[in-house]
């Protein structure tokens, strides 16, 4: 006869017995979540891998960014859709670090689950994940360096670790200093805190490499000057209008017609709408304007031939199809009102230029203004690739770049990059996890664990050992070198402060407590109630 097996009693309400349906949904969004933390693991840090995003019109996007690709992913499944959100978001208030977000969020969840199959109650280990949250971000601003603003060369090696990772890296030597020119531009000293990227114009043009991109003082505008009536492409002091009335006779509502009987009328009609237009071009002949920027029309032409050629014969240089959209940023730029109608113009309104002219770049043309008077807090970059898969990306990683060094700006530290940060944050929750009681120093123990996600993928994408090296960093943290990070390039652990291997602080905290809230909400989640 078996002894029967003695049961442990257990005191009521320490573990937490789930009913089966809730675990279920549980397990399946967390999985369905991590599932899209894994897929874009590869493409973490400087030796990270990129992905090819084939879109249903055939368009095909290569992009290391992870905003970029998680925004492209057809994702059905409700929960891993907040990780995309969660990358959006990151994206909107860094601008960076969108990988980071994601891995990070896949490592909590991961942790999550082990907990909630040890009896875990959900609420519990929630709670824990936002303290440990809100002390990793204390820790992380006692370690950080503080920075000035007019310090140009931090901002350039915050611009240089963001590049690192992507496809123009080997560029990061130019499109760094421009990106941190770019901001210190349109700084405004009074409110540092107002700064709107919108400030910032990239043209991007096909033809040349990277190499050739270039930060022009001045404007750029990503169109051809009229030149069908023979008006000139390059005028010396030139005086600006920017105008949102057309240019062309009026034409009747959409209804009506005019009918004509015989050629006398057909004649007054055109001898009217000659007048009209010469009228038009008198008066903006005797505001002083010798540069006009003719807004884009839907309703009826913006220029006609016979306008063009009225301007032309009156040495007046027409730019059309200006978008509404770029109105603000070129009447900021060139100091400028946008005129609305043609009794408007006056010569107060006008912008005031050294040179305008036409040019070259790649296969289209551009019309560049420079030497502008009293010019607006705006910069424009003028970007050329081989591709235009290779143009789209640059784009994005010099959007990267500005962002990060928008963030010093706003929160002036530094930290140590490379994973060391993070490390630094894993050894002091762990001390910090000693201190606490019960079920709460296991999930805060939990919380710090996740973080060693980081290095360890920062390693394996290199091609390193990366239980090695993140033990060996382990170490070290624990000694006391809180700035020893992953150096890639040589495969071994250096101090990050010495290789320029710097992040703005921000970045990192606001990536710990998306990724912790994102985690909470989903841990939350115990059913999925579907609606017609």
């Amino acid at each position: 006869m078996v002894a029967p097996t003695a049961v442990p009693r257990v005191a009521k309400g320490e573990t937490f017995k789930d009913n089966s349906k809730k675990k279920d949904v549980r397990i399946l969004n967390i999985e369905a979540a991590k599932a899209v933390a894994d897929a874009i693991r590869t493409s973490l840090g400087p030796r990270g891998m990129d992905k090819m995003v084939a879109q249903a019109d055939g368009e095909v996007i290569i992009t290391n960014d992870g905003a970029t690709i998680l925004n492209k992913m057809t994702v059905e499944q409700p929960a891993a859709k907040m990780l995309v959100e969660l990358s959006k978001s990151q994206d909107v208030v860094a601008g960076d670090g969108t990988t980071s977000v994601t891995v990070i969020a896949g490592a909590l969840l991961k942790k999550s689950l082990e907990l909630l199959e040890r009896g875990v109650h959900p609420t519990i280990i929630s709670d824990a994940f936002q303290k440990a949250a809100i002390k990793a971000c204390e820790i992380l601003t006692n370690a950080a360096i503080p920075v000035s603003i007019e310090d140009r060369d931090a901002l350039i090696k915050a611009a240089n670790t963001s590049l690192g990772s992507k496809i123009v890296s080997q560029y990061s030597s130019l499109l760094s200093p421009m990106a941190a020119d770019c901001i210190l531009k349109i700084l405004d000293p009074q409110r540092p805190e107002l700064l709107d990227l919108r400030d910032i114009r990239i043209v991007g043009k096909l033809g040349g490499t990277v190499d050739d991109s270039q930060m022009v003082d001045g404007l750029v505008l990503d169109h051809k000057a009229a030149k069908a009536a023979g008006g000139p492409t390059r005028v010396e002091n030139a005086k600006i209008a920017l105008i949102q009335f057309q240019i062309s006779p009026p034409k009747t509502d959409i209804e009506n017609n005019v009918i004509i009987s015989d050629y006398a009328q057909m004649d007054r009609i055109l001898k009217e709408e000659r007048n009209y237009i010469l009228q038009m071009v008198k008066k903006i002949k005797a505001s002083g304007a010798n540069v006009v920027l003719v807004q884009k029309s839907i309703l009826r032409d913006a220029v006609t031939d016979l306008s063009l050629h009225y301007l032309a014969k009156a040495k007046i240089m027409v730019v059309r199809d200006v978008e509404r959209e770029d109105i603000e940023f070129i009447s900021k730029t060139l100091h400028c009102l946008p005129i609305a109608h043609v009794d408007h113009m006056r010569p107060e309104k006008l912008g005031r230029a050294d040179l305008v002219e036409e040019m070259e770049a790649g296969k289209g043309r551009v019309v560049k203004v420079t030497g502008i008077k009293d010019k607006g807090r705006t910069a424009t970059v003028l970007l050329r690739g081989s591709s235009k898969q290779v143009l789209e990306e640059a784009e994005r990683s010099l959007h990267d770049a500005l962002c990060v060094v928008r963030c010093l700006v706003a929160k002036r530290y530094l930290i140590a990059g490379g994973g060391s940060a993070e490390m630094e944050v894993t050894h002091q929750l762990s001390q910090w996890a000693k201190t606490l009681l019960g079920m709460e120093a296991y999930c805060v123990r939990g919380f710090a664990e996740a973080l060693e996600v980081i290095p360890y993928t920062l390693a394996e994408n290199a091609g390193l050992n990366p239980i090695e090296i993140v033990t060996e960093l382990r170490n070290l943290h624990a000694s006391g070198n809180k700035y020893h990070g992953i150096n890639v390039r040589r495969g071994t652990v250096t101090d990050m402060l010495e290789e320029n291997v710097v992040q703005p602080l921000l970045v990192t905290t606001s990536a710990l407590s998306l990724a912790t809230e994102c985690t909470q909400m989903i841990l939350k989640i115990d059913d999925i109630v579907p609606t017609r």
